[in-house]
């Protein structure tokens, strides 16, 4: 191969770098600042009248929390369960639902509907970090497909696996 044929075939590599990392860079640009996409506001709107209809099917009754969607999270967060003032609230990371959104509808929602069941009931613990047997059988009660404590890596690792 002649030197003037490898500049430009390495010539060509570079600019078809470049225009991937300036493509990723948009894309990630775009999310950050825009609302999450209707698909996902519906996936999530799907996974929560599931986790609704078990609470009553398994407890008799159902309750709605207002689900907020937020990239202030610091970390790899997924949700977050809030009590303060007699209030609940369910937040959910927007910066790991491009990568993670199968992990959240299956396993996160129902996480947290088990933590504000367990705030609705009265069961508040300063032990087991609100995660006891009970916030655990809850957690399955309400579809939860993996209720650990905290998110398991393995998991969202293999989910993102083509076999």
């Amino acid at each position: 191969m002649s030197k003037k044929r490898l500049e430009l075939i390495f010539l060509s590599v570079i600019v078809i770098a470049m225009f991937i990392l300036l493509k990723n860079y948009y894309d990630s640009y775009v999310y950050k600042h825009s609302d999450i996409p209707d698909t996902y506001k519906q996936r999530i709107s799907d996974k929560e009248q599931e986790v609704l209809r078990r609470m009553h099917q398994y407890y008799g009754f159902s309750f709605k929390v207002p689900l907020i969607v937020t990239d202030k999270f610091k970390g790899r967060l997924y949700g977050l369960t809030s009590y303060h003032n007699q209030e609940i609230k369910i937040y959910l990371n927007k910066k790991v639902m491009r990568e993670s959104m199968d992990y959240i509808i299956d396993n996160v929602i129902a996480h947290e509907y088990a933590h504000a069941l367990m705030f609705k009931q009265g069961h508040i613990y300063s032990h087991n970090d609100g995660h006891s047997l009970e916030w655990q059988q809850a957690c399955k009660n309400l579809g939860g497909l993996n209720c650990d404590k905290y998110v398991n890596s393995k998991d969202v690792i293999m989910a993102k696996m083509p076999f």
